[in-house]
């Protein structure tokens, strides 16, 4: 029997996701236009936060968090090694330095209770749509950053992520494969006026516009991108936040499933939400013994699963972090085990049936 195959994760978009697309194509705006605009402020209202900045991409928006927070040469910025290398990357933009602190085995994300007190900054990875506690804090460095890539709608005991309750800045990516898509696309959310300011002036090549020296007039006193999300981005965003609520409840039915199915086998189900917290089950990584052979096995049966990350510091590019063998136990111990299994709101009953199948197959 052929199967179809079964991606470990998908955009899901409806007719009126299409049709917010083509009113912006047939509207006088493809950039720089009201769509943006309308889908910050729902972002922001969403979230509870006092602003959103809308970006290109999530990387571009981390890139724009660090520039905005003063942070540069001379700077130590703290992140997770289980995270994709733009949580690193947006420091080494601005020649800061980049730290590592090793993960807590039961979240599998950033022990916050690590960072160490000569941090300038901490760029906390929400792993997997599960919220950092970011109450672990023992120092607080003077900027903290979320990269909430995973998790847009979820909570924790101070609110929705992204309402800054206990951060400077927090990024949301709008990839196909997270909460909501755009295409591409980021945002960074903001309680403070001065950054929201700064974070718009960088998307956009740190143009400030002068009309008393001409309806035409403008400069530019800093160095700026043009990281700008088109309307044609903003329109299928705005969409699609109307549908996140319904997703993020797929995903977890879908975990809920995916535990009960799997609670037989020799697998480590991922870590649930602590009491007071959401999840928004981004990924749904499980851990297994002989990780390659159950992975090719999985890939041989058309079941697109993927591992999450390759740690920060095994990349050659890592070579500037301070990190001898050893100093990261409980990451490099999840990352031989890790594997994403399929998890999408499209995901149907059968096909999760496959994967538990064959995944079972596999490790009994």
């Amino acid at each position: 029997m052929t199967h179809s195959p079964i991606p470990y994760g998908r955009q899901s978009i409806d007719e009126s996701d299409i049709s917010a697309v083509e009113a912006v194509l047939r509207g006088a705006w493809l950039t720089q236009g009201p769509a943006v605009e309308a889908f910050e402020e729902a972002v922001a209202q969403r979230v509870q936060a006092r602003h959103a900045v809308a970006f290109s991409s999530g990387t571009a928006a981390l890139h724009g968090c660090t520039v905005v927070a003063g942070l540069g040469p001379g700077d130590l910025v703290v992140t997770s090694p289980l995270t994709f290398m733009a949580s690193a990357n947006c420091a080494r933009y601005v020649g800061a330095s980049v730290g590592l602190v090793d993960i807590r085995p039961e979240t599998l994300n950033l022990d916050m209770a690590q960072i160490p007190a000569e941090a300038d900054a901490v760029v906390a990875v929400h792993y997997a749509g599960l919220p950092v506690d970011l109450r672990g804090m023992k120092v607080r460095p003077r900027v903290v950053i979320e990269d909430a890539a995973h998790a847009l709608g979820v909570s924790t005991p101070d609110g929705p992520v992204g309402n800054c309750a206990r951060s400077d800045l927090c990024m949301f990516s709008f990839h196909p494969v997270k909460p909501i898509t755009t295409g591409e696309g980021g945002i960074v959310t903001t309680n403070d006026d001065s950054l929201a300011h700064e974070l718009r002036q960088f998307r956009s090549h740190d143009i400030e516009r002068t009309p008393d020296r001409g309806a035409w007039a403008y400069q530019i006193s800093e160095l700026g991108f043009n990281y700008r999300m088109t309307d044609i981005q903003a329109a299928l965003g705005l969409s699609q936040l109307a549908k996140l609520d319904t997703f993020i409840q797929r995903r977890n039915e879908l975990a809920d499933r995916y535990r009960a199915m799997l609670a037989p086998l020799p697998v480590v189900l991922p870590p649930e939400a602590p009491q007071g917290f959401t999840h928004g089950y981004h990924l749904f990584a499980v851990r297994v013994r002989d990780r390659e052979r159950v992975f090719d096995g999985l890939r041989a049966a058309d079941i697109g699963v993927q591992v999450h990350f390759v740690p920060i510091h095994h990349h050659p590019i890592s070579v500037d972090i301070d990190v001898d063998p050893g100093d990261l136990p409980a990451c490099d111990e999840a990352y031989e085990q890790l594997i994403s299994l399929p998890m999408f709101p499209d995901l149907t009953e059968a096909e999760q049936d496959r994967v538990v199948a064959v995944l079972a197959s596999l490790v009994k």
